[in-house]
């Protein structure tokens, strides 16, 4: 299982918020560190890359946006919001920054649980999965979590590969917003169908000309959005 080797970072400056957090991941067989300042979990992260980290929005210092944006410059790690914000301009901001889920405070620690293992769950993928998809000028692979595109390697967030593959192993078929937060999130992201439209509008601005390979990430109106290939 994941969970039995897996390192999992949290930083939050509310000593209970993170104390919580630690017993819960502890008791699922993680192992866990705990930092309540951003830039400490920053330079701790150097030194030893953790297997996720649980990242709470304000904090001083250093806030969460601030090592959302660090830790993407030179990882890929998944990442979870933690925080006690709320509204949908965090939640597209952390999405847009390359966090790969959203969890807001207060937390049922079954839930927590549960996301945290289907988070590694995909960015993990079990040994002899060797899962890639190649079409002209593209390739993908989930065993690696890798994608090249026009020869060049394309830096993309776990969860951004992740929709991007399942699309183009279902060429052409049509899904939902839903369907795609169920498919590859594993859960209803509160019901929020924007963390949808926010990673296909990060997907396009990293393949741009793909048309001309005959394949492309097309939008149904009213409905949702496909791999298209002619």
């Amino acid at each position: 299982m994941a969970n039995e080797k897996s390192f999992i970072m949290v930083v939050d400056d509310d000593p209970n918020i993170a104390g919580l957090v630690e017993l819960c991941l502890k008791k699922e067989g993680y192992e866990v560190q705990t930092f309540s300042r951003g830039d400490t979990a920053l330079e701790a992260f150097r030194q030893n890359p953790p297997q996720m980290m649980i990242l709470d929005i304000m904090m001083p210092g250093m806030d969460g946006w601030q090592v959302c944006r660090s830790v993407r410059q030179i990882s890929q790690i998944p990442i979870i919001m933690l925080t006690a914000k709320g509204e949908t301009f965090d939640k597209v901001l952390g999405l847009e920054l390359g966090a790969d889920d959203y969890i807001t405070k207060p937390f049922d620690n079954k839930e927590l649980a549960a996301r945290v293992k289907a988070v590694l769950r995909r960015t993990m993928p079990s040994e002899g999965e060797k899962n890639t998809l190649s079409f002209p000028g593209l390739t993908v692979s989930l065993e690696k979590y890798e994608v090249y595109y026009q020869g060049k390697a394309v830096e993309m967030p776990p969860k951004e590969l992740e929709v991007l593959y399942f699309l183009a192993s279902h060429q052409n078929r049509v899904f939902t917003r839903e369907q795609l937060l169920e498919q590859v999130w594993g859960f209803d992201f509160f019901g929020d169908s924007r963390t949808v439209d926010v990673h296909i509008k990060r997907l396009r601005e990293k393949l741009i000309g793909c048309e001309e390979y005959g394949w492309q990430i097309r939008t149904v109106w009213s409905v949702g959005y496909k791999f298209e290939v002619k």
